[in-house]
C-alpha cells in the first residue's frame, strides 16, 4: 500500500530533512581530552588542572584552580560565519572572593570559556603587521588577533560586556554572577557574529576555535567547575 503525502505537507519535510542534513556542528562530550591542547602561559608556574570524570555514566570536564593559572584550548577550527551559535553547559561550586573584572588583581574566574579569533596577515595593516611578526620571533607563532571572553563574575557589574584588564584585544561578556547559581548546571547559548560586533564594532576574522580557562593567580584563591558539552553549530 502505497501512503501519499499531501504536496504541501511534503514541501515542508522535504525542507525539515535538508536542514538537518545541511547543519554544520562541532562537538565535544567530553569522553575524553584527545580534542585538546594545553594553554600555558611563560611567567606562571602552577598550572590549573583539567580531567575527565564520569557521573553514573556520563562524562564532564572539571576544571581545578589553586592560585593557578592555564587552560585548555579546542583543535577544532571553525568558521564563525557558517556556525556562528555556541552553546555549553556549565557549573561552578564557588566565585572567588577577591575577583573583579575590572581589574587585573581581580581577573580570575572558576571558568571562563574564550572564542579566539586568529590573526591574518594578509588582512594586517603595516604596524599590525610589525607587532604580529615580532610576537611571532618570540613565541614561535601568532598570537590571537583578538576574543570574545564569557565569564562566571564574582559579582554584580552595570556593564555586561567589558574590556580586559591586561588588552582591549579581549572582551569579557559576563553571562553569570555571584554564588546564586553555584552548584546548578546552567546552559548558555550565544551569537559569536553578533557579540563580536557589539564587542568590537566590526565583523571577526574567518578563523576561530576555543578555549577553556579555570585561573586563580591574581586572588591566590581555588574553584572548581565543570562542563557538560560545548557546542557550535550554524542556525537552524
Amino acid at each position: 500500500m502505497q501512503i501519499r503525502m499531501p504536496i504541501k505537507q511534503l514541501i515542508i519535510f522535504t525542507f525539515l530533512v535538508t536542514g538537518l542534513i545541511s547543519q554544520k556542528v562541532y562537538r565535544d562530550d567530553f569522553d575524553n581530552l584527545e580534542q585538546w591542547e594545553p594553554l600555558i602561559f611563560p611567567k606562571i608556574e602552577t598550572h590549573s588542572k583539567y580531567e575527565i570524570v564520569k557521573i553514573d555514566d556520563q562524562s564532564f570536564l572539571k576544571a581545578s584552580s589553586n592560585a593557578s593559572a592555564s587552560g585548555v584550548v579546542w583543535q577544532q577550527v571553525f568558521n564563525p560565519f557558517e556556525t556562528p551559535v555556541f552553546q555549553w553547559e556549565w557549573k561552578i561550586e564557588n566565585v572567588f572572593n577577591k575577583g573583579d573584572a575590572k581589574t587585573k588583581e581581580g581577573d580570575d574566574y572558576p571558568v571562563r570559556l574564550y572564542v579566539i579569533f586568529e590573526y591574518d596577515p594578509n588582512e594586517a595593516g603595516f604596524f599590525e603587521s610589525v607587532m604580529y611578526e615580532s610576537a611571532k620571533l618570540f613565541y614561535g607563532e601568532y598570537p590571537p588577533h583578538s576574543s570574545l571572553n564569557y565569564i562566571w563574575a564574582n559579582k554584580s557589574h552595570d556593564e555586561k560586556i567589558i574590556p580586559n584588564a591586561y588588552t582591549d584585544k579581549a572582551m569579557m561578556f559576563i553571562l553569570q554572577e555571584g554564588n546564586i547559581e553555584a552548584g546548578k548546571w546552567v546552559i548558555e547559548e550565544i551569537n559569536i557574529l553578533e557579540d563580536y560586533k557589539k564587542a568590537f564594532g566590526e565583523d571577526p576574522p574567518e578563523k576561530a576555535s576555543v578555549a577553556i580557562m579555570a585561573d586563580s593567580d591574581n586572588t591566590g584563591e581555588s574553584g572548581k567547575a565543570f562542563i557538560n558539552y560545548i557546542e557550535i553549530r550554524s542556525k537552524k
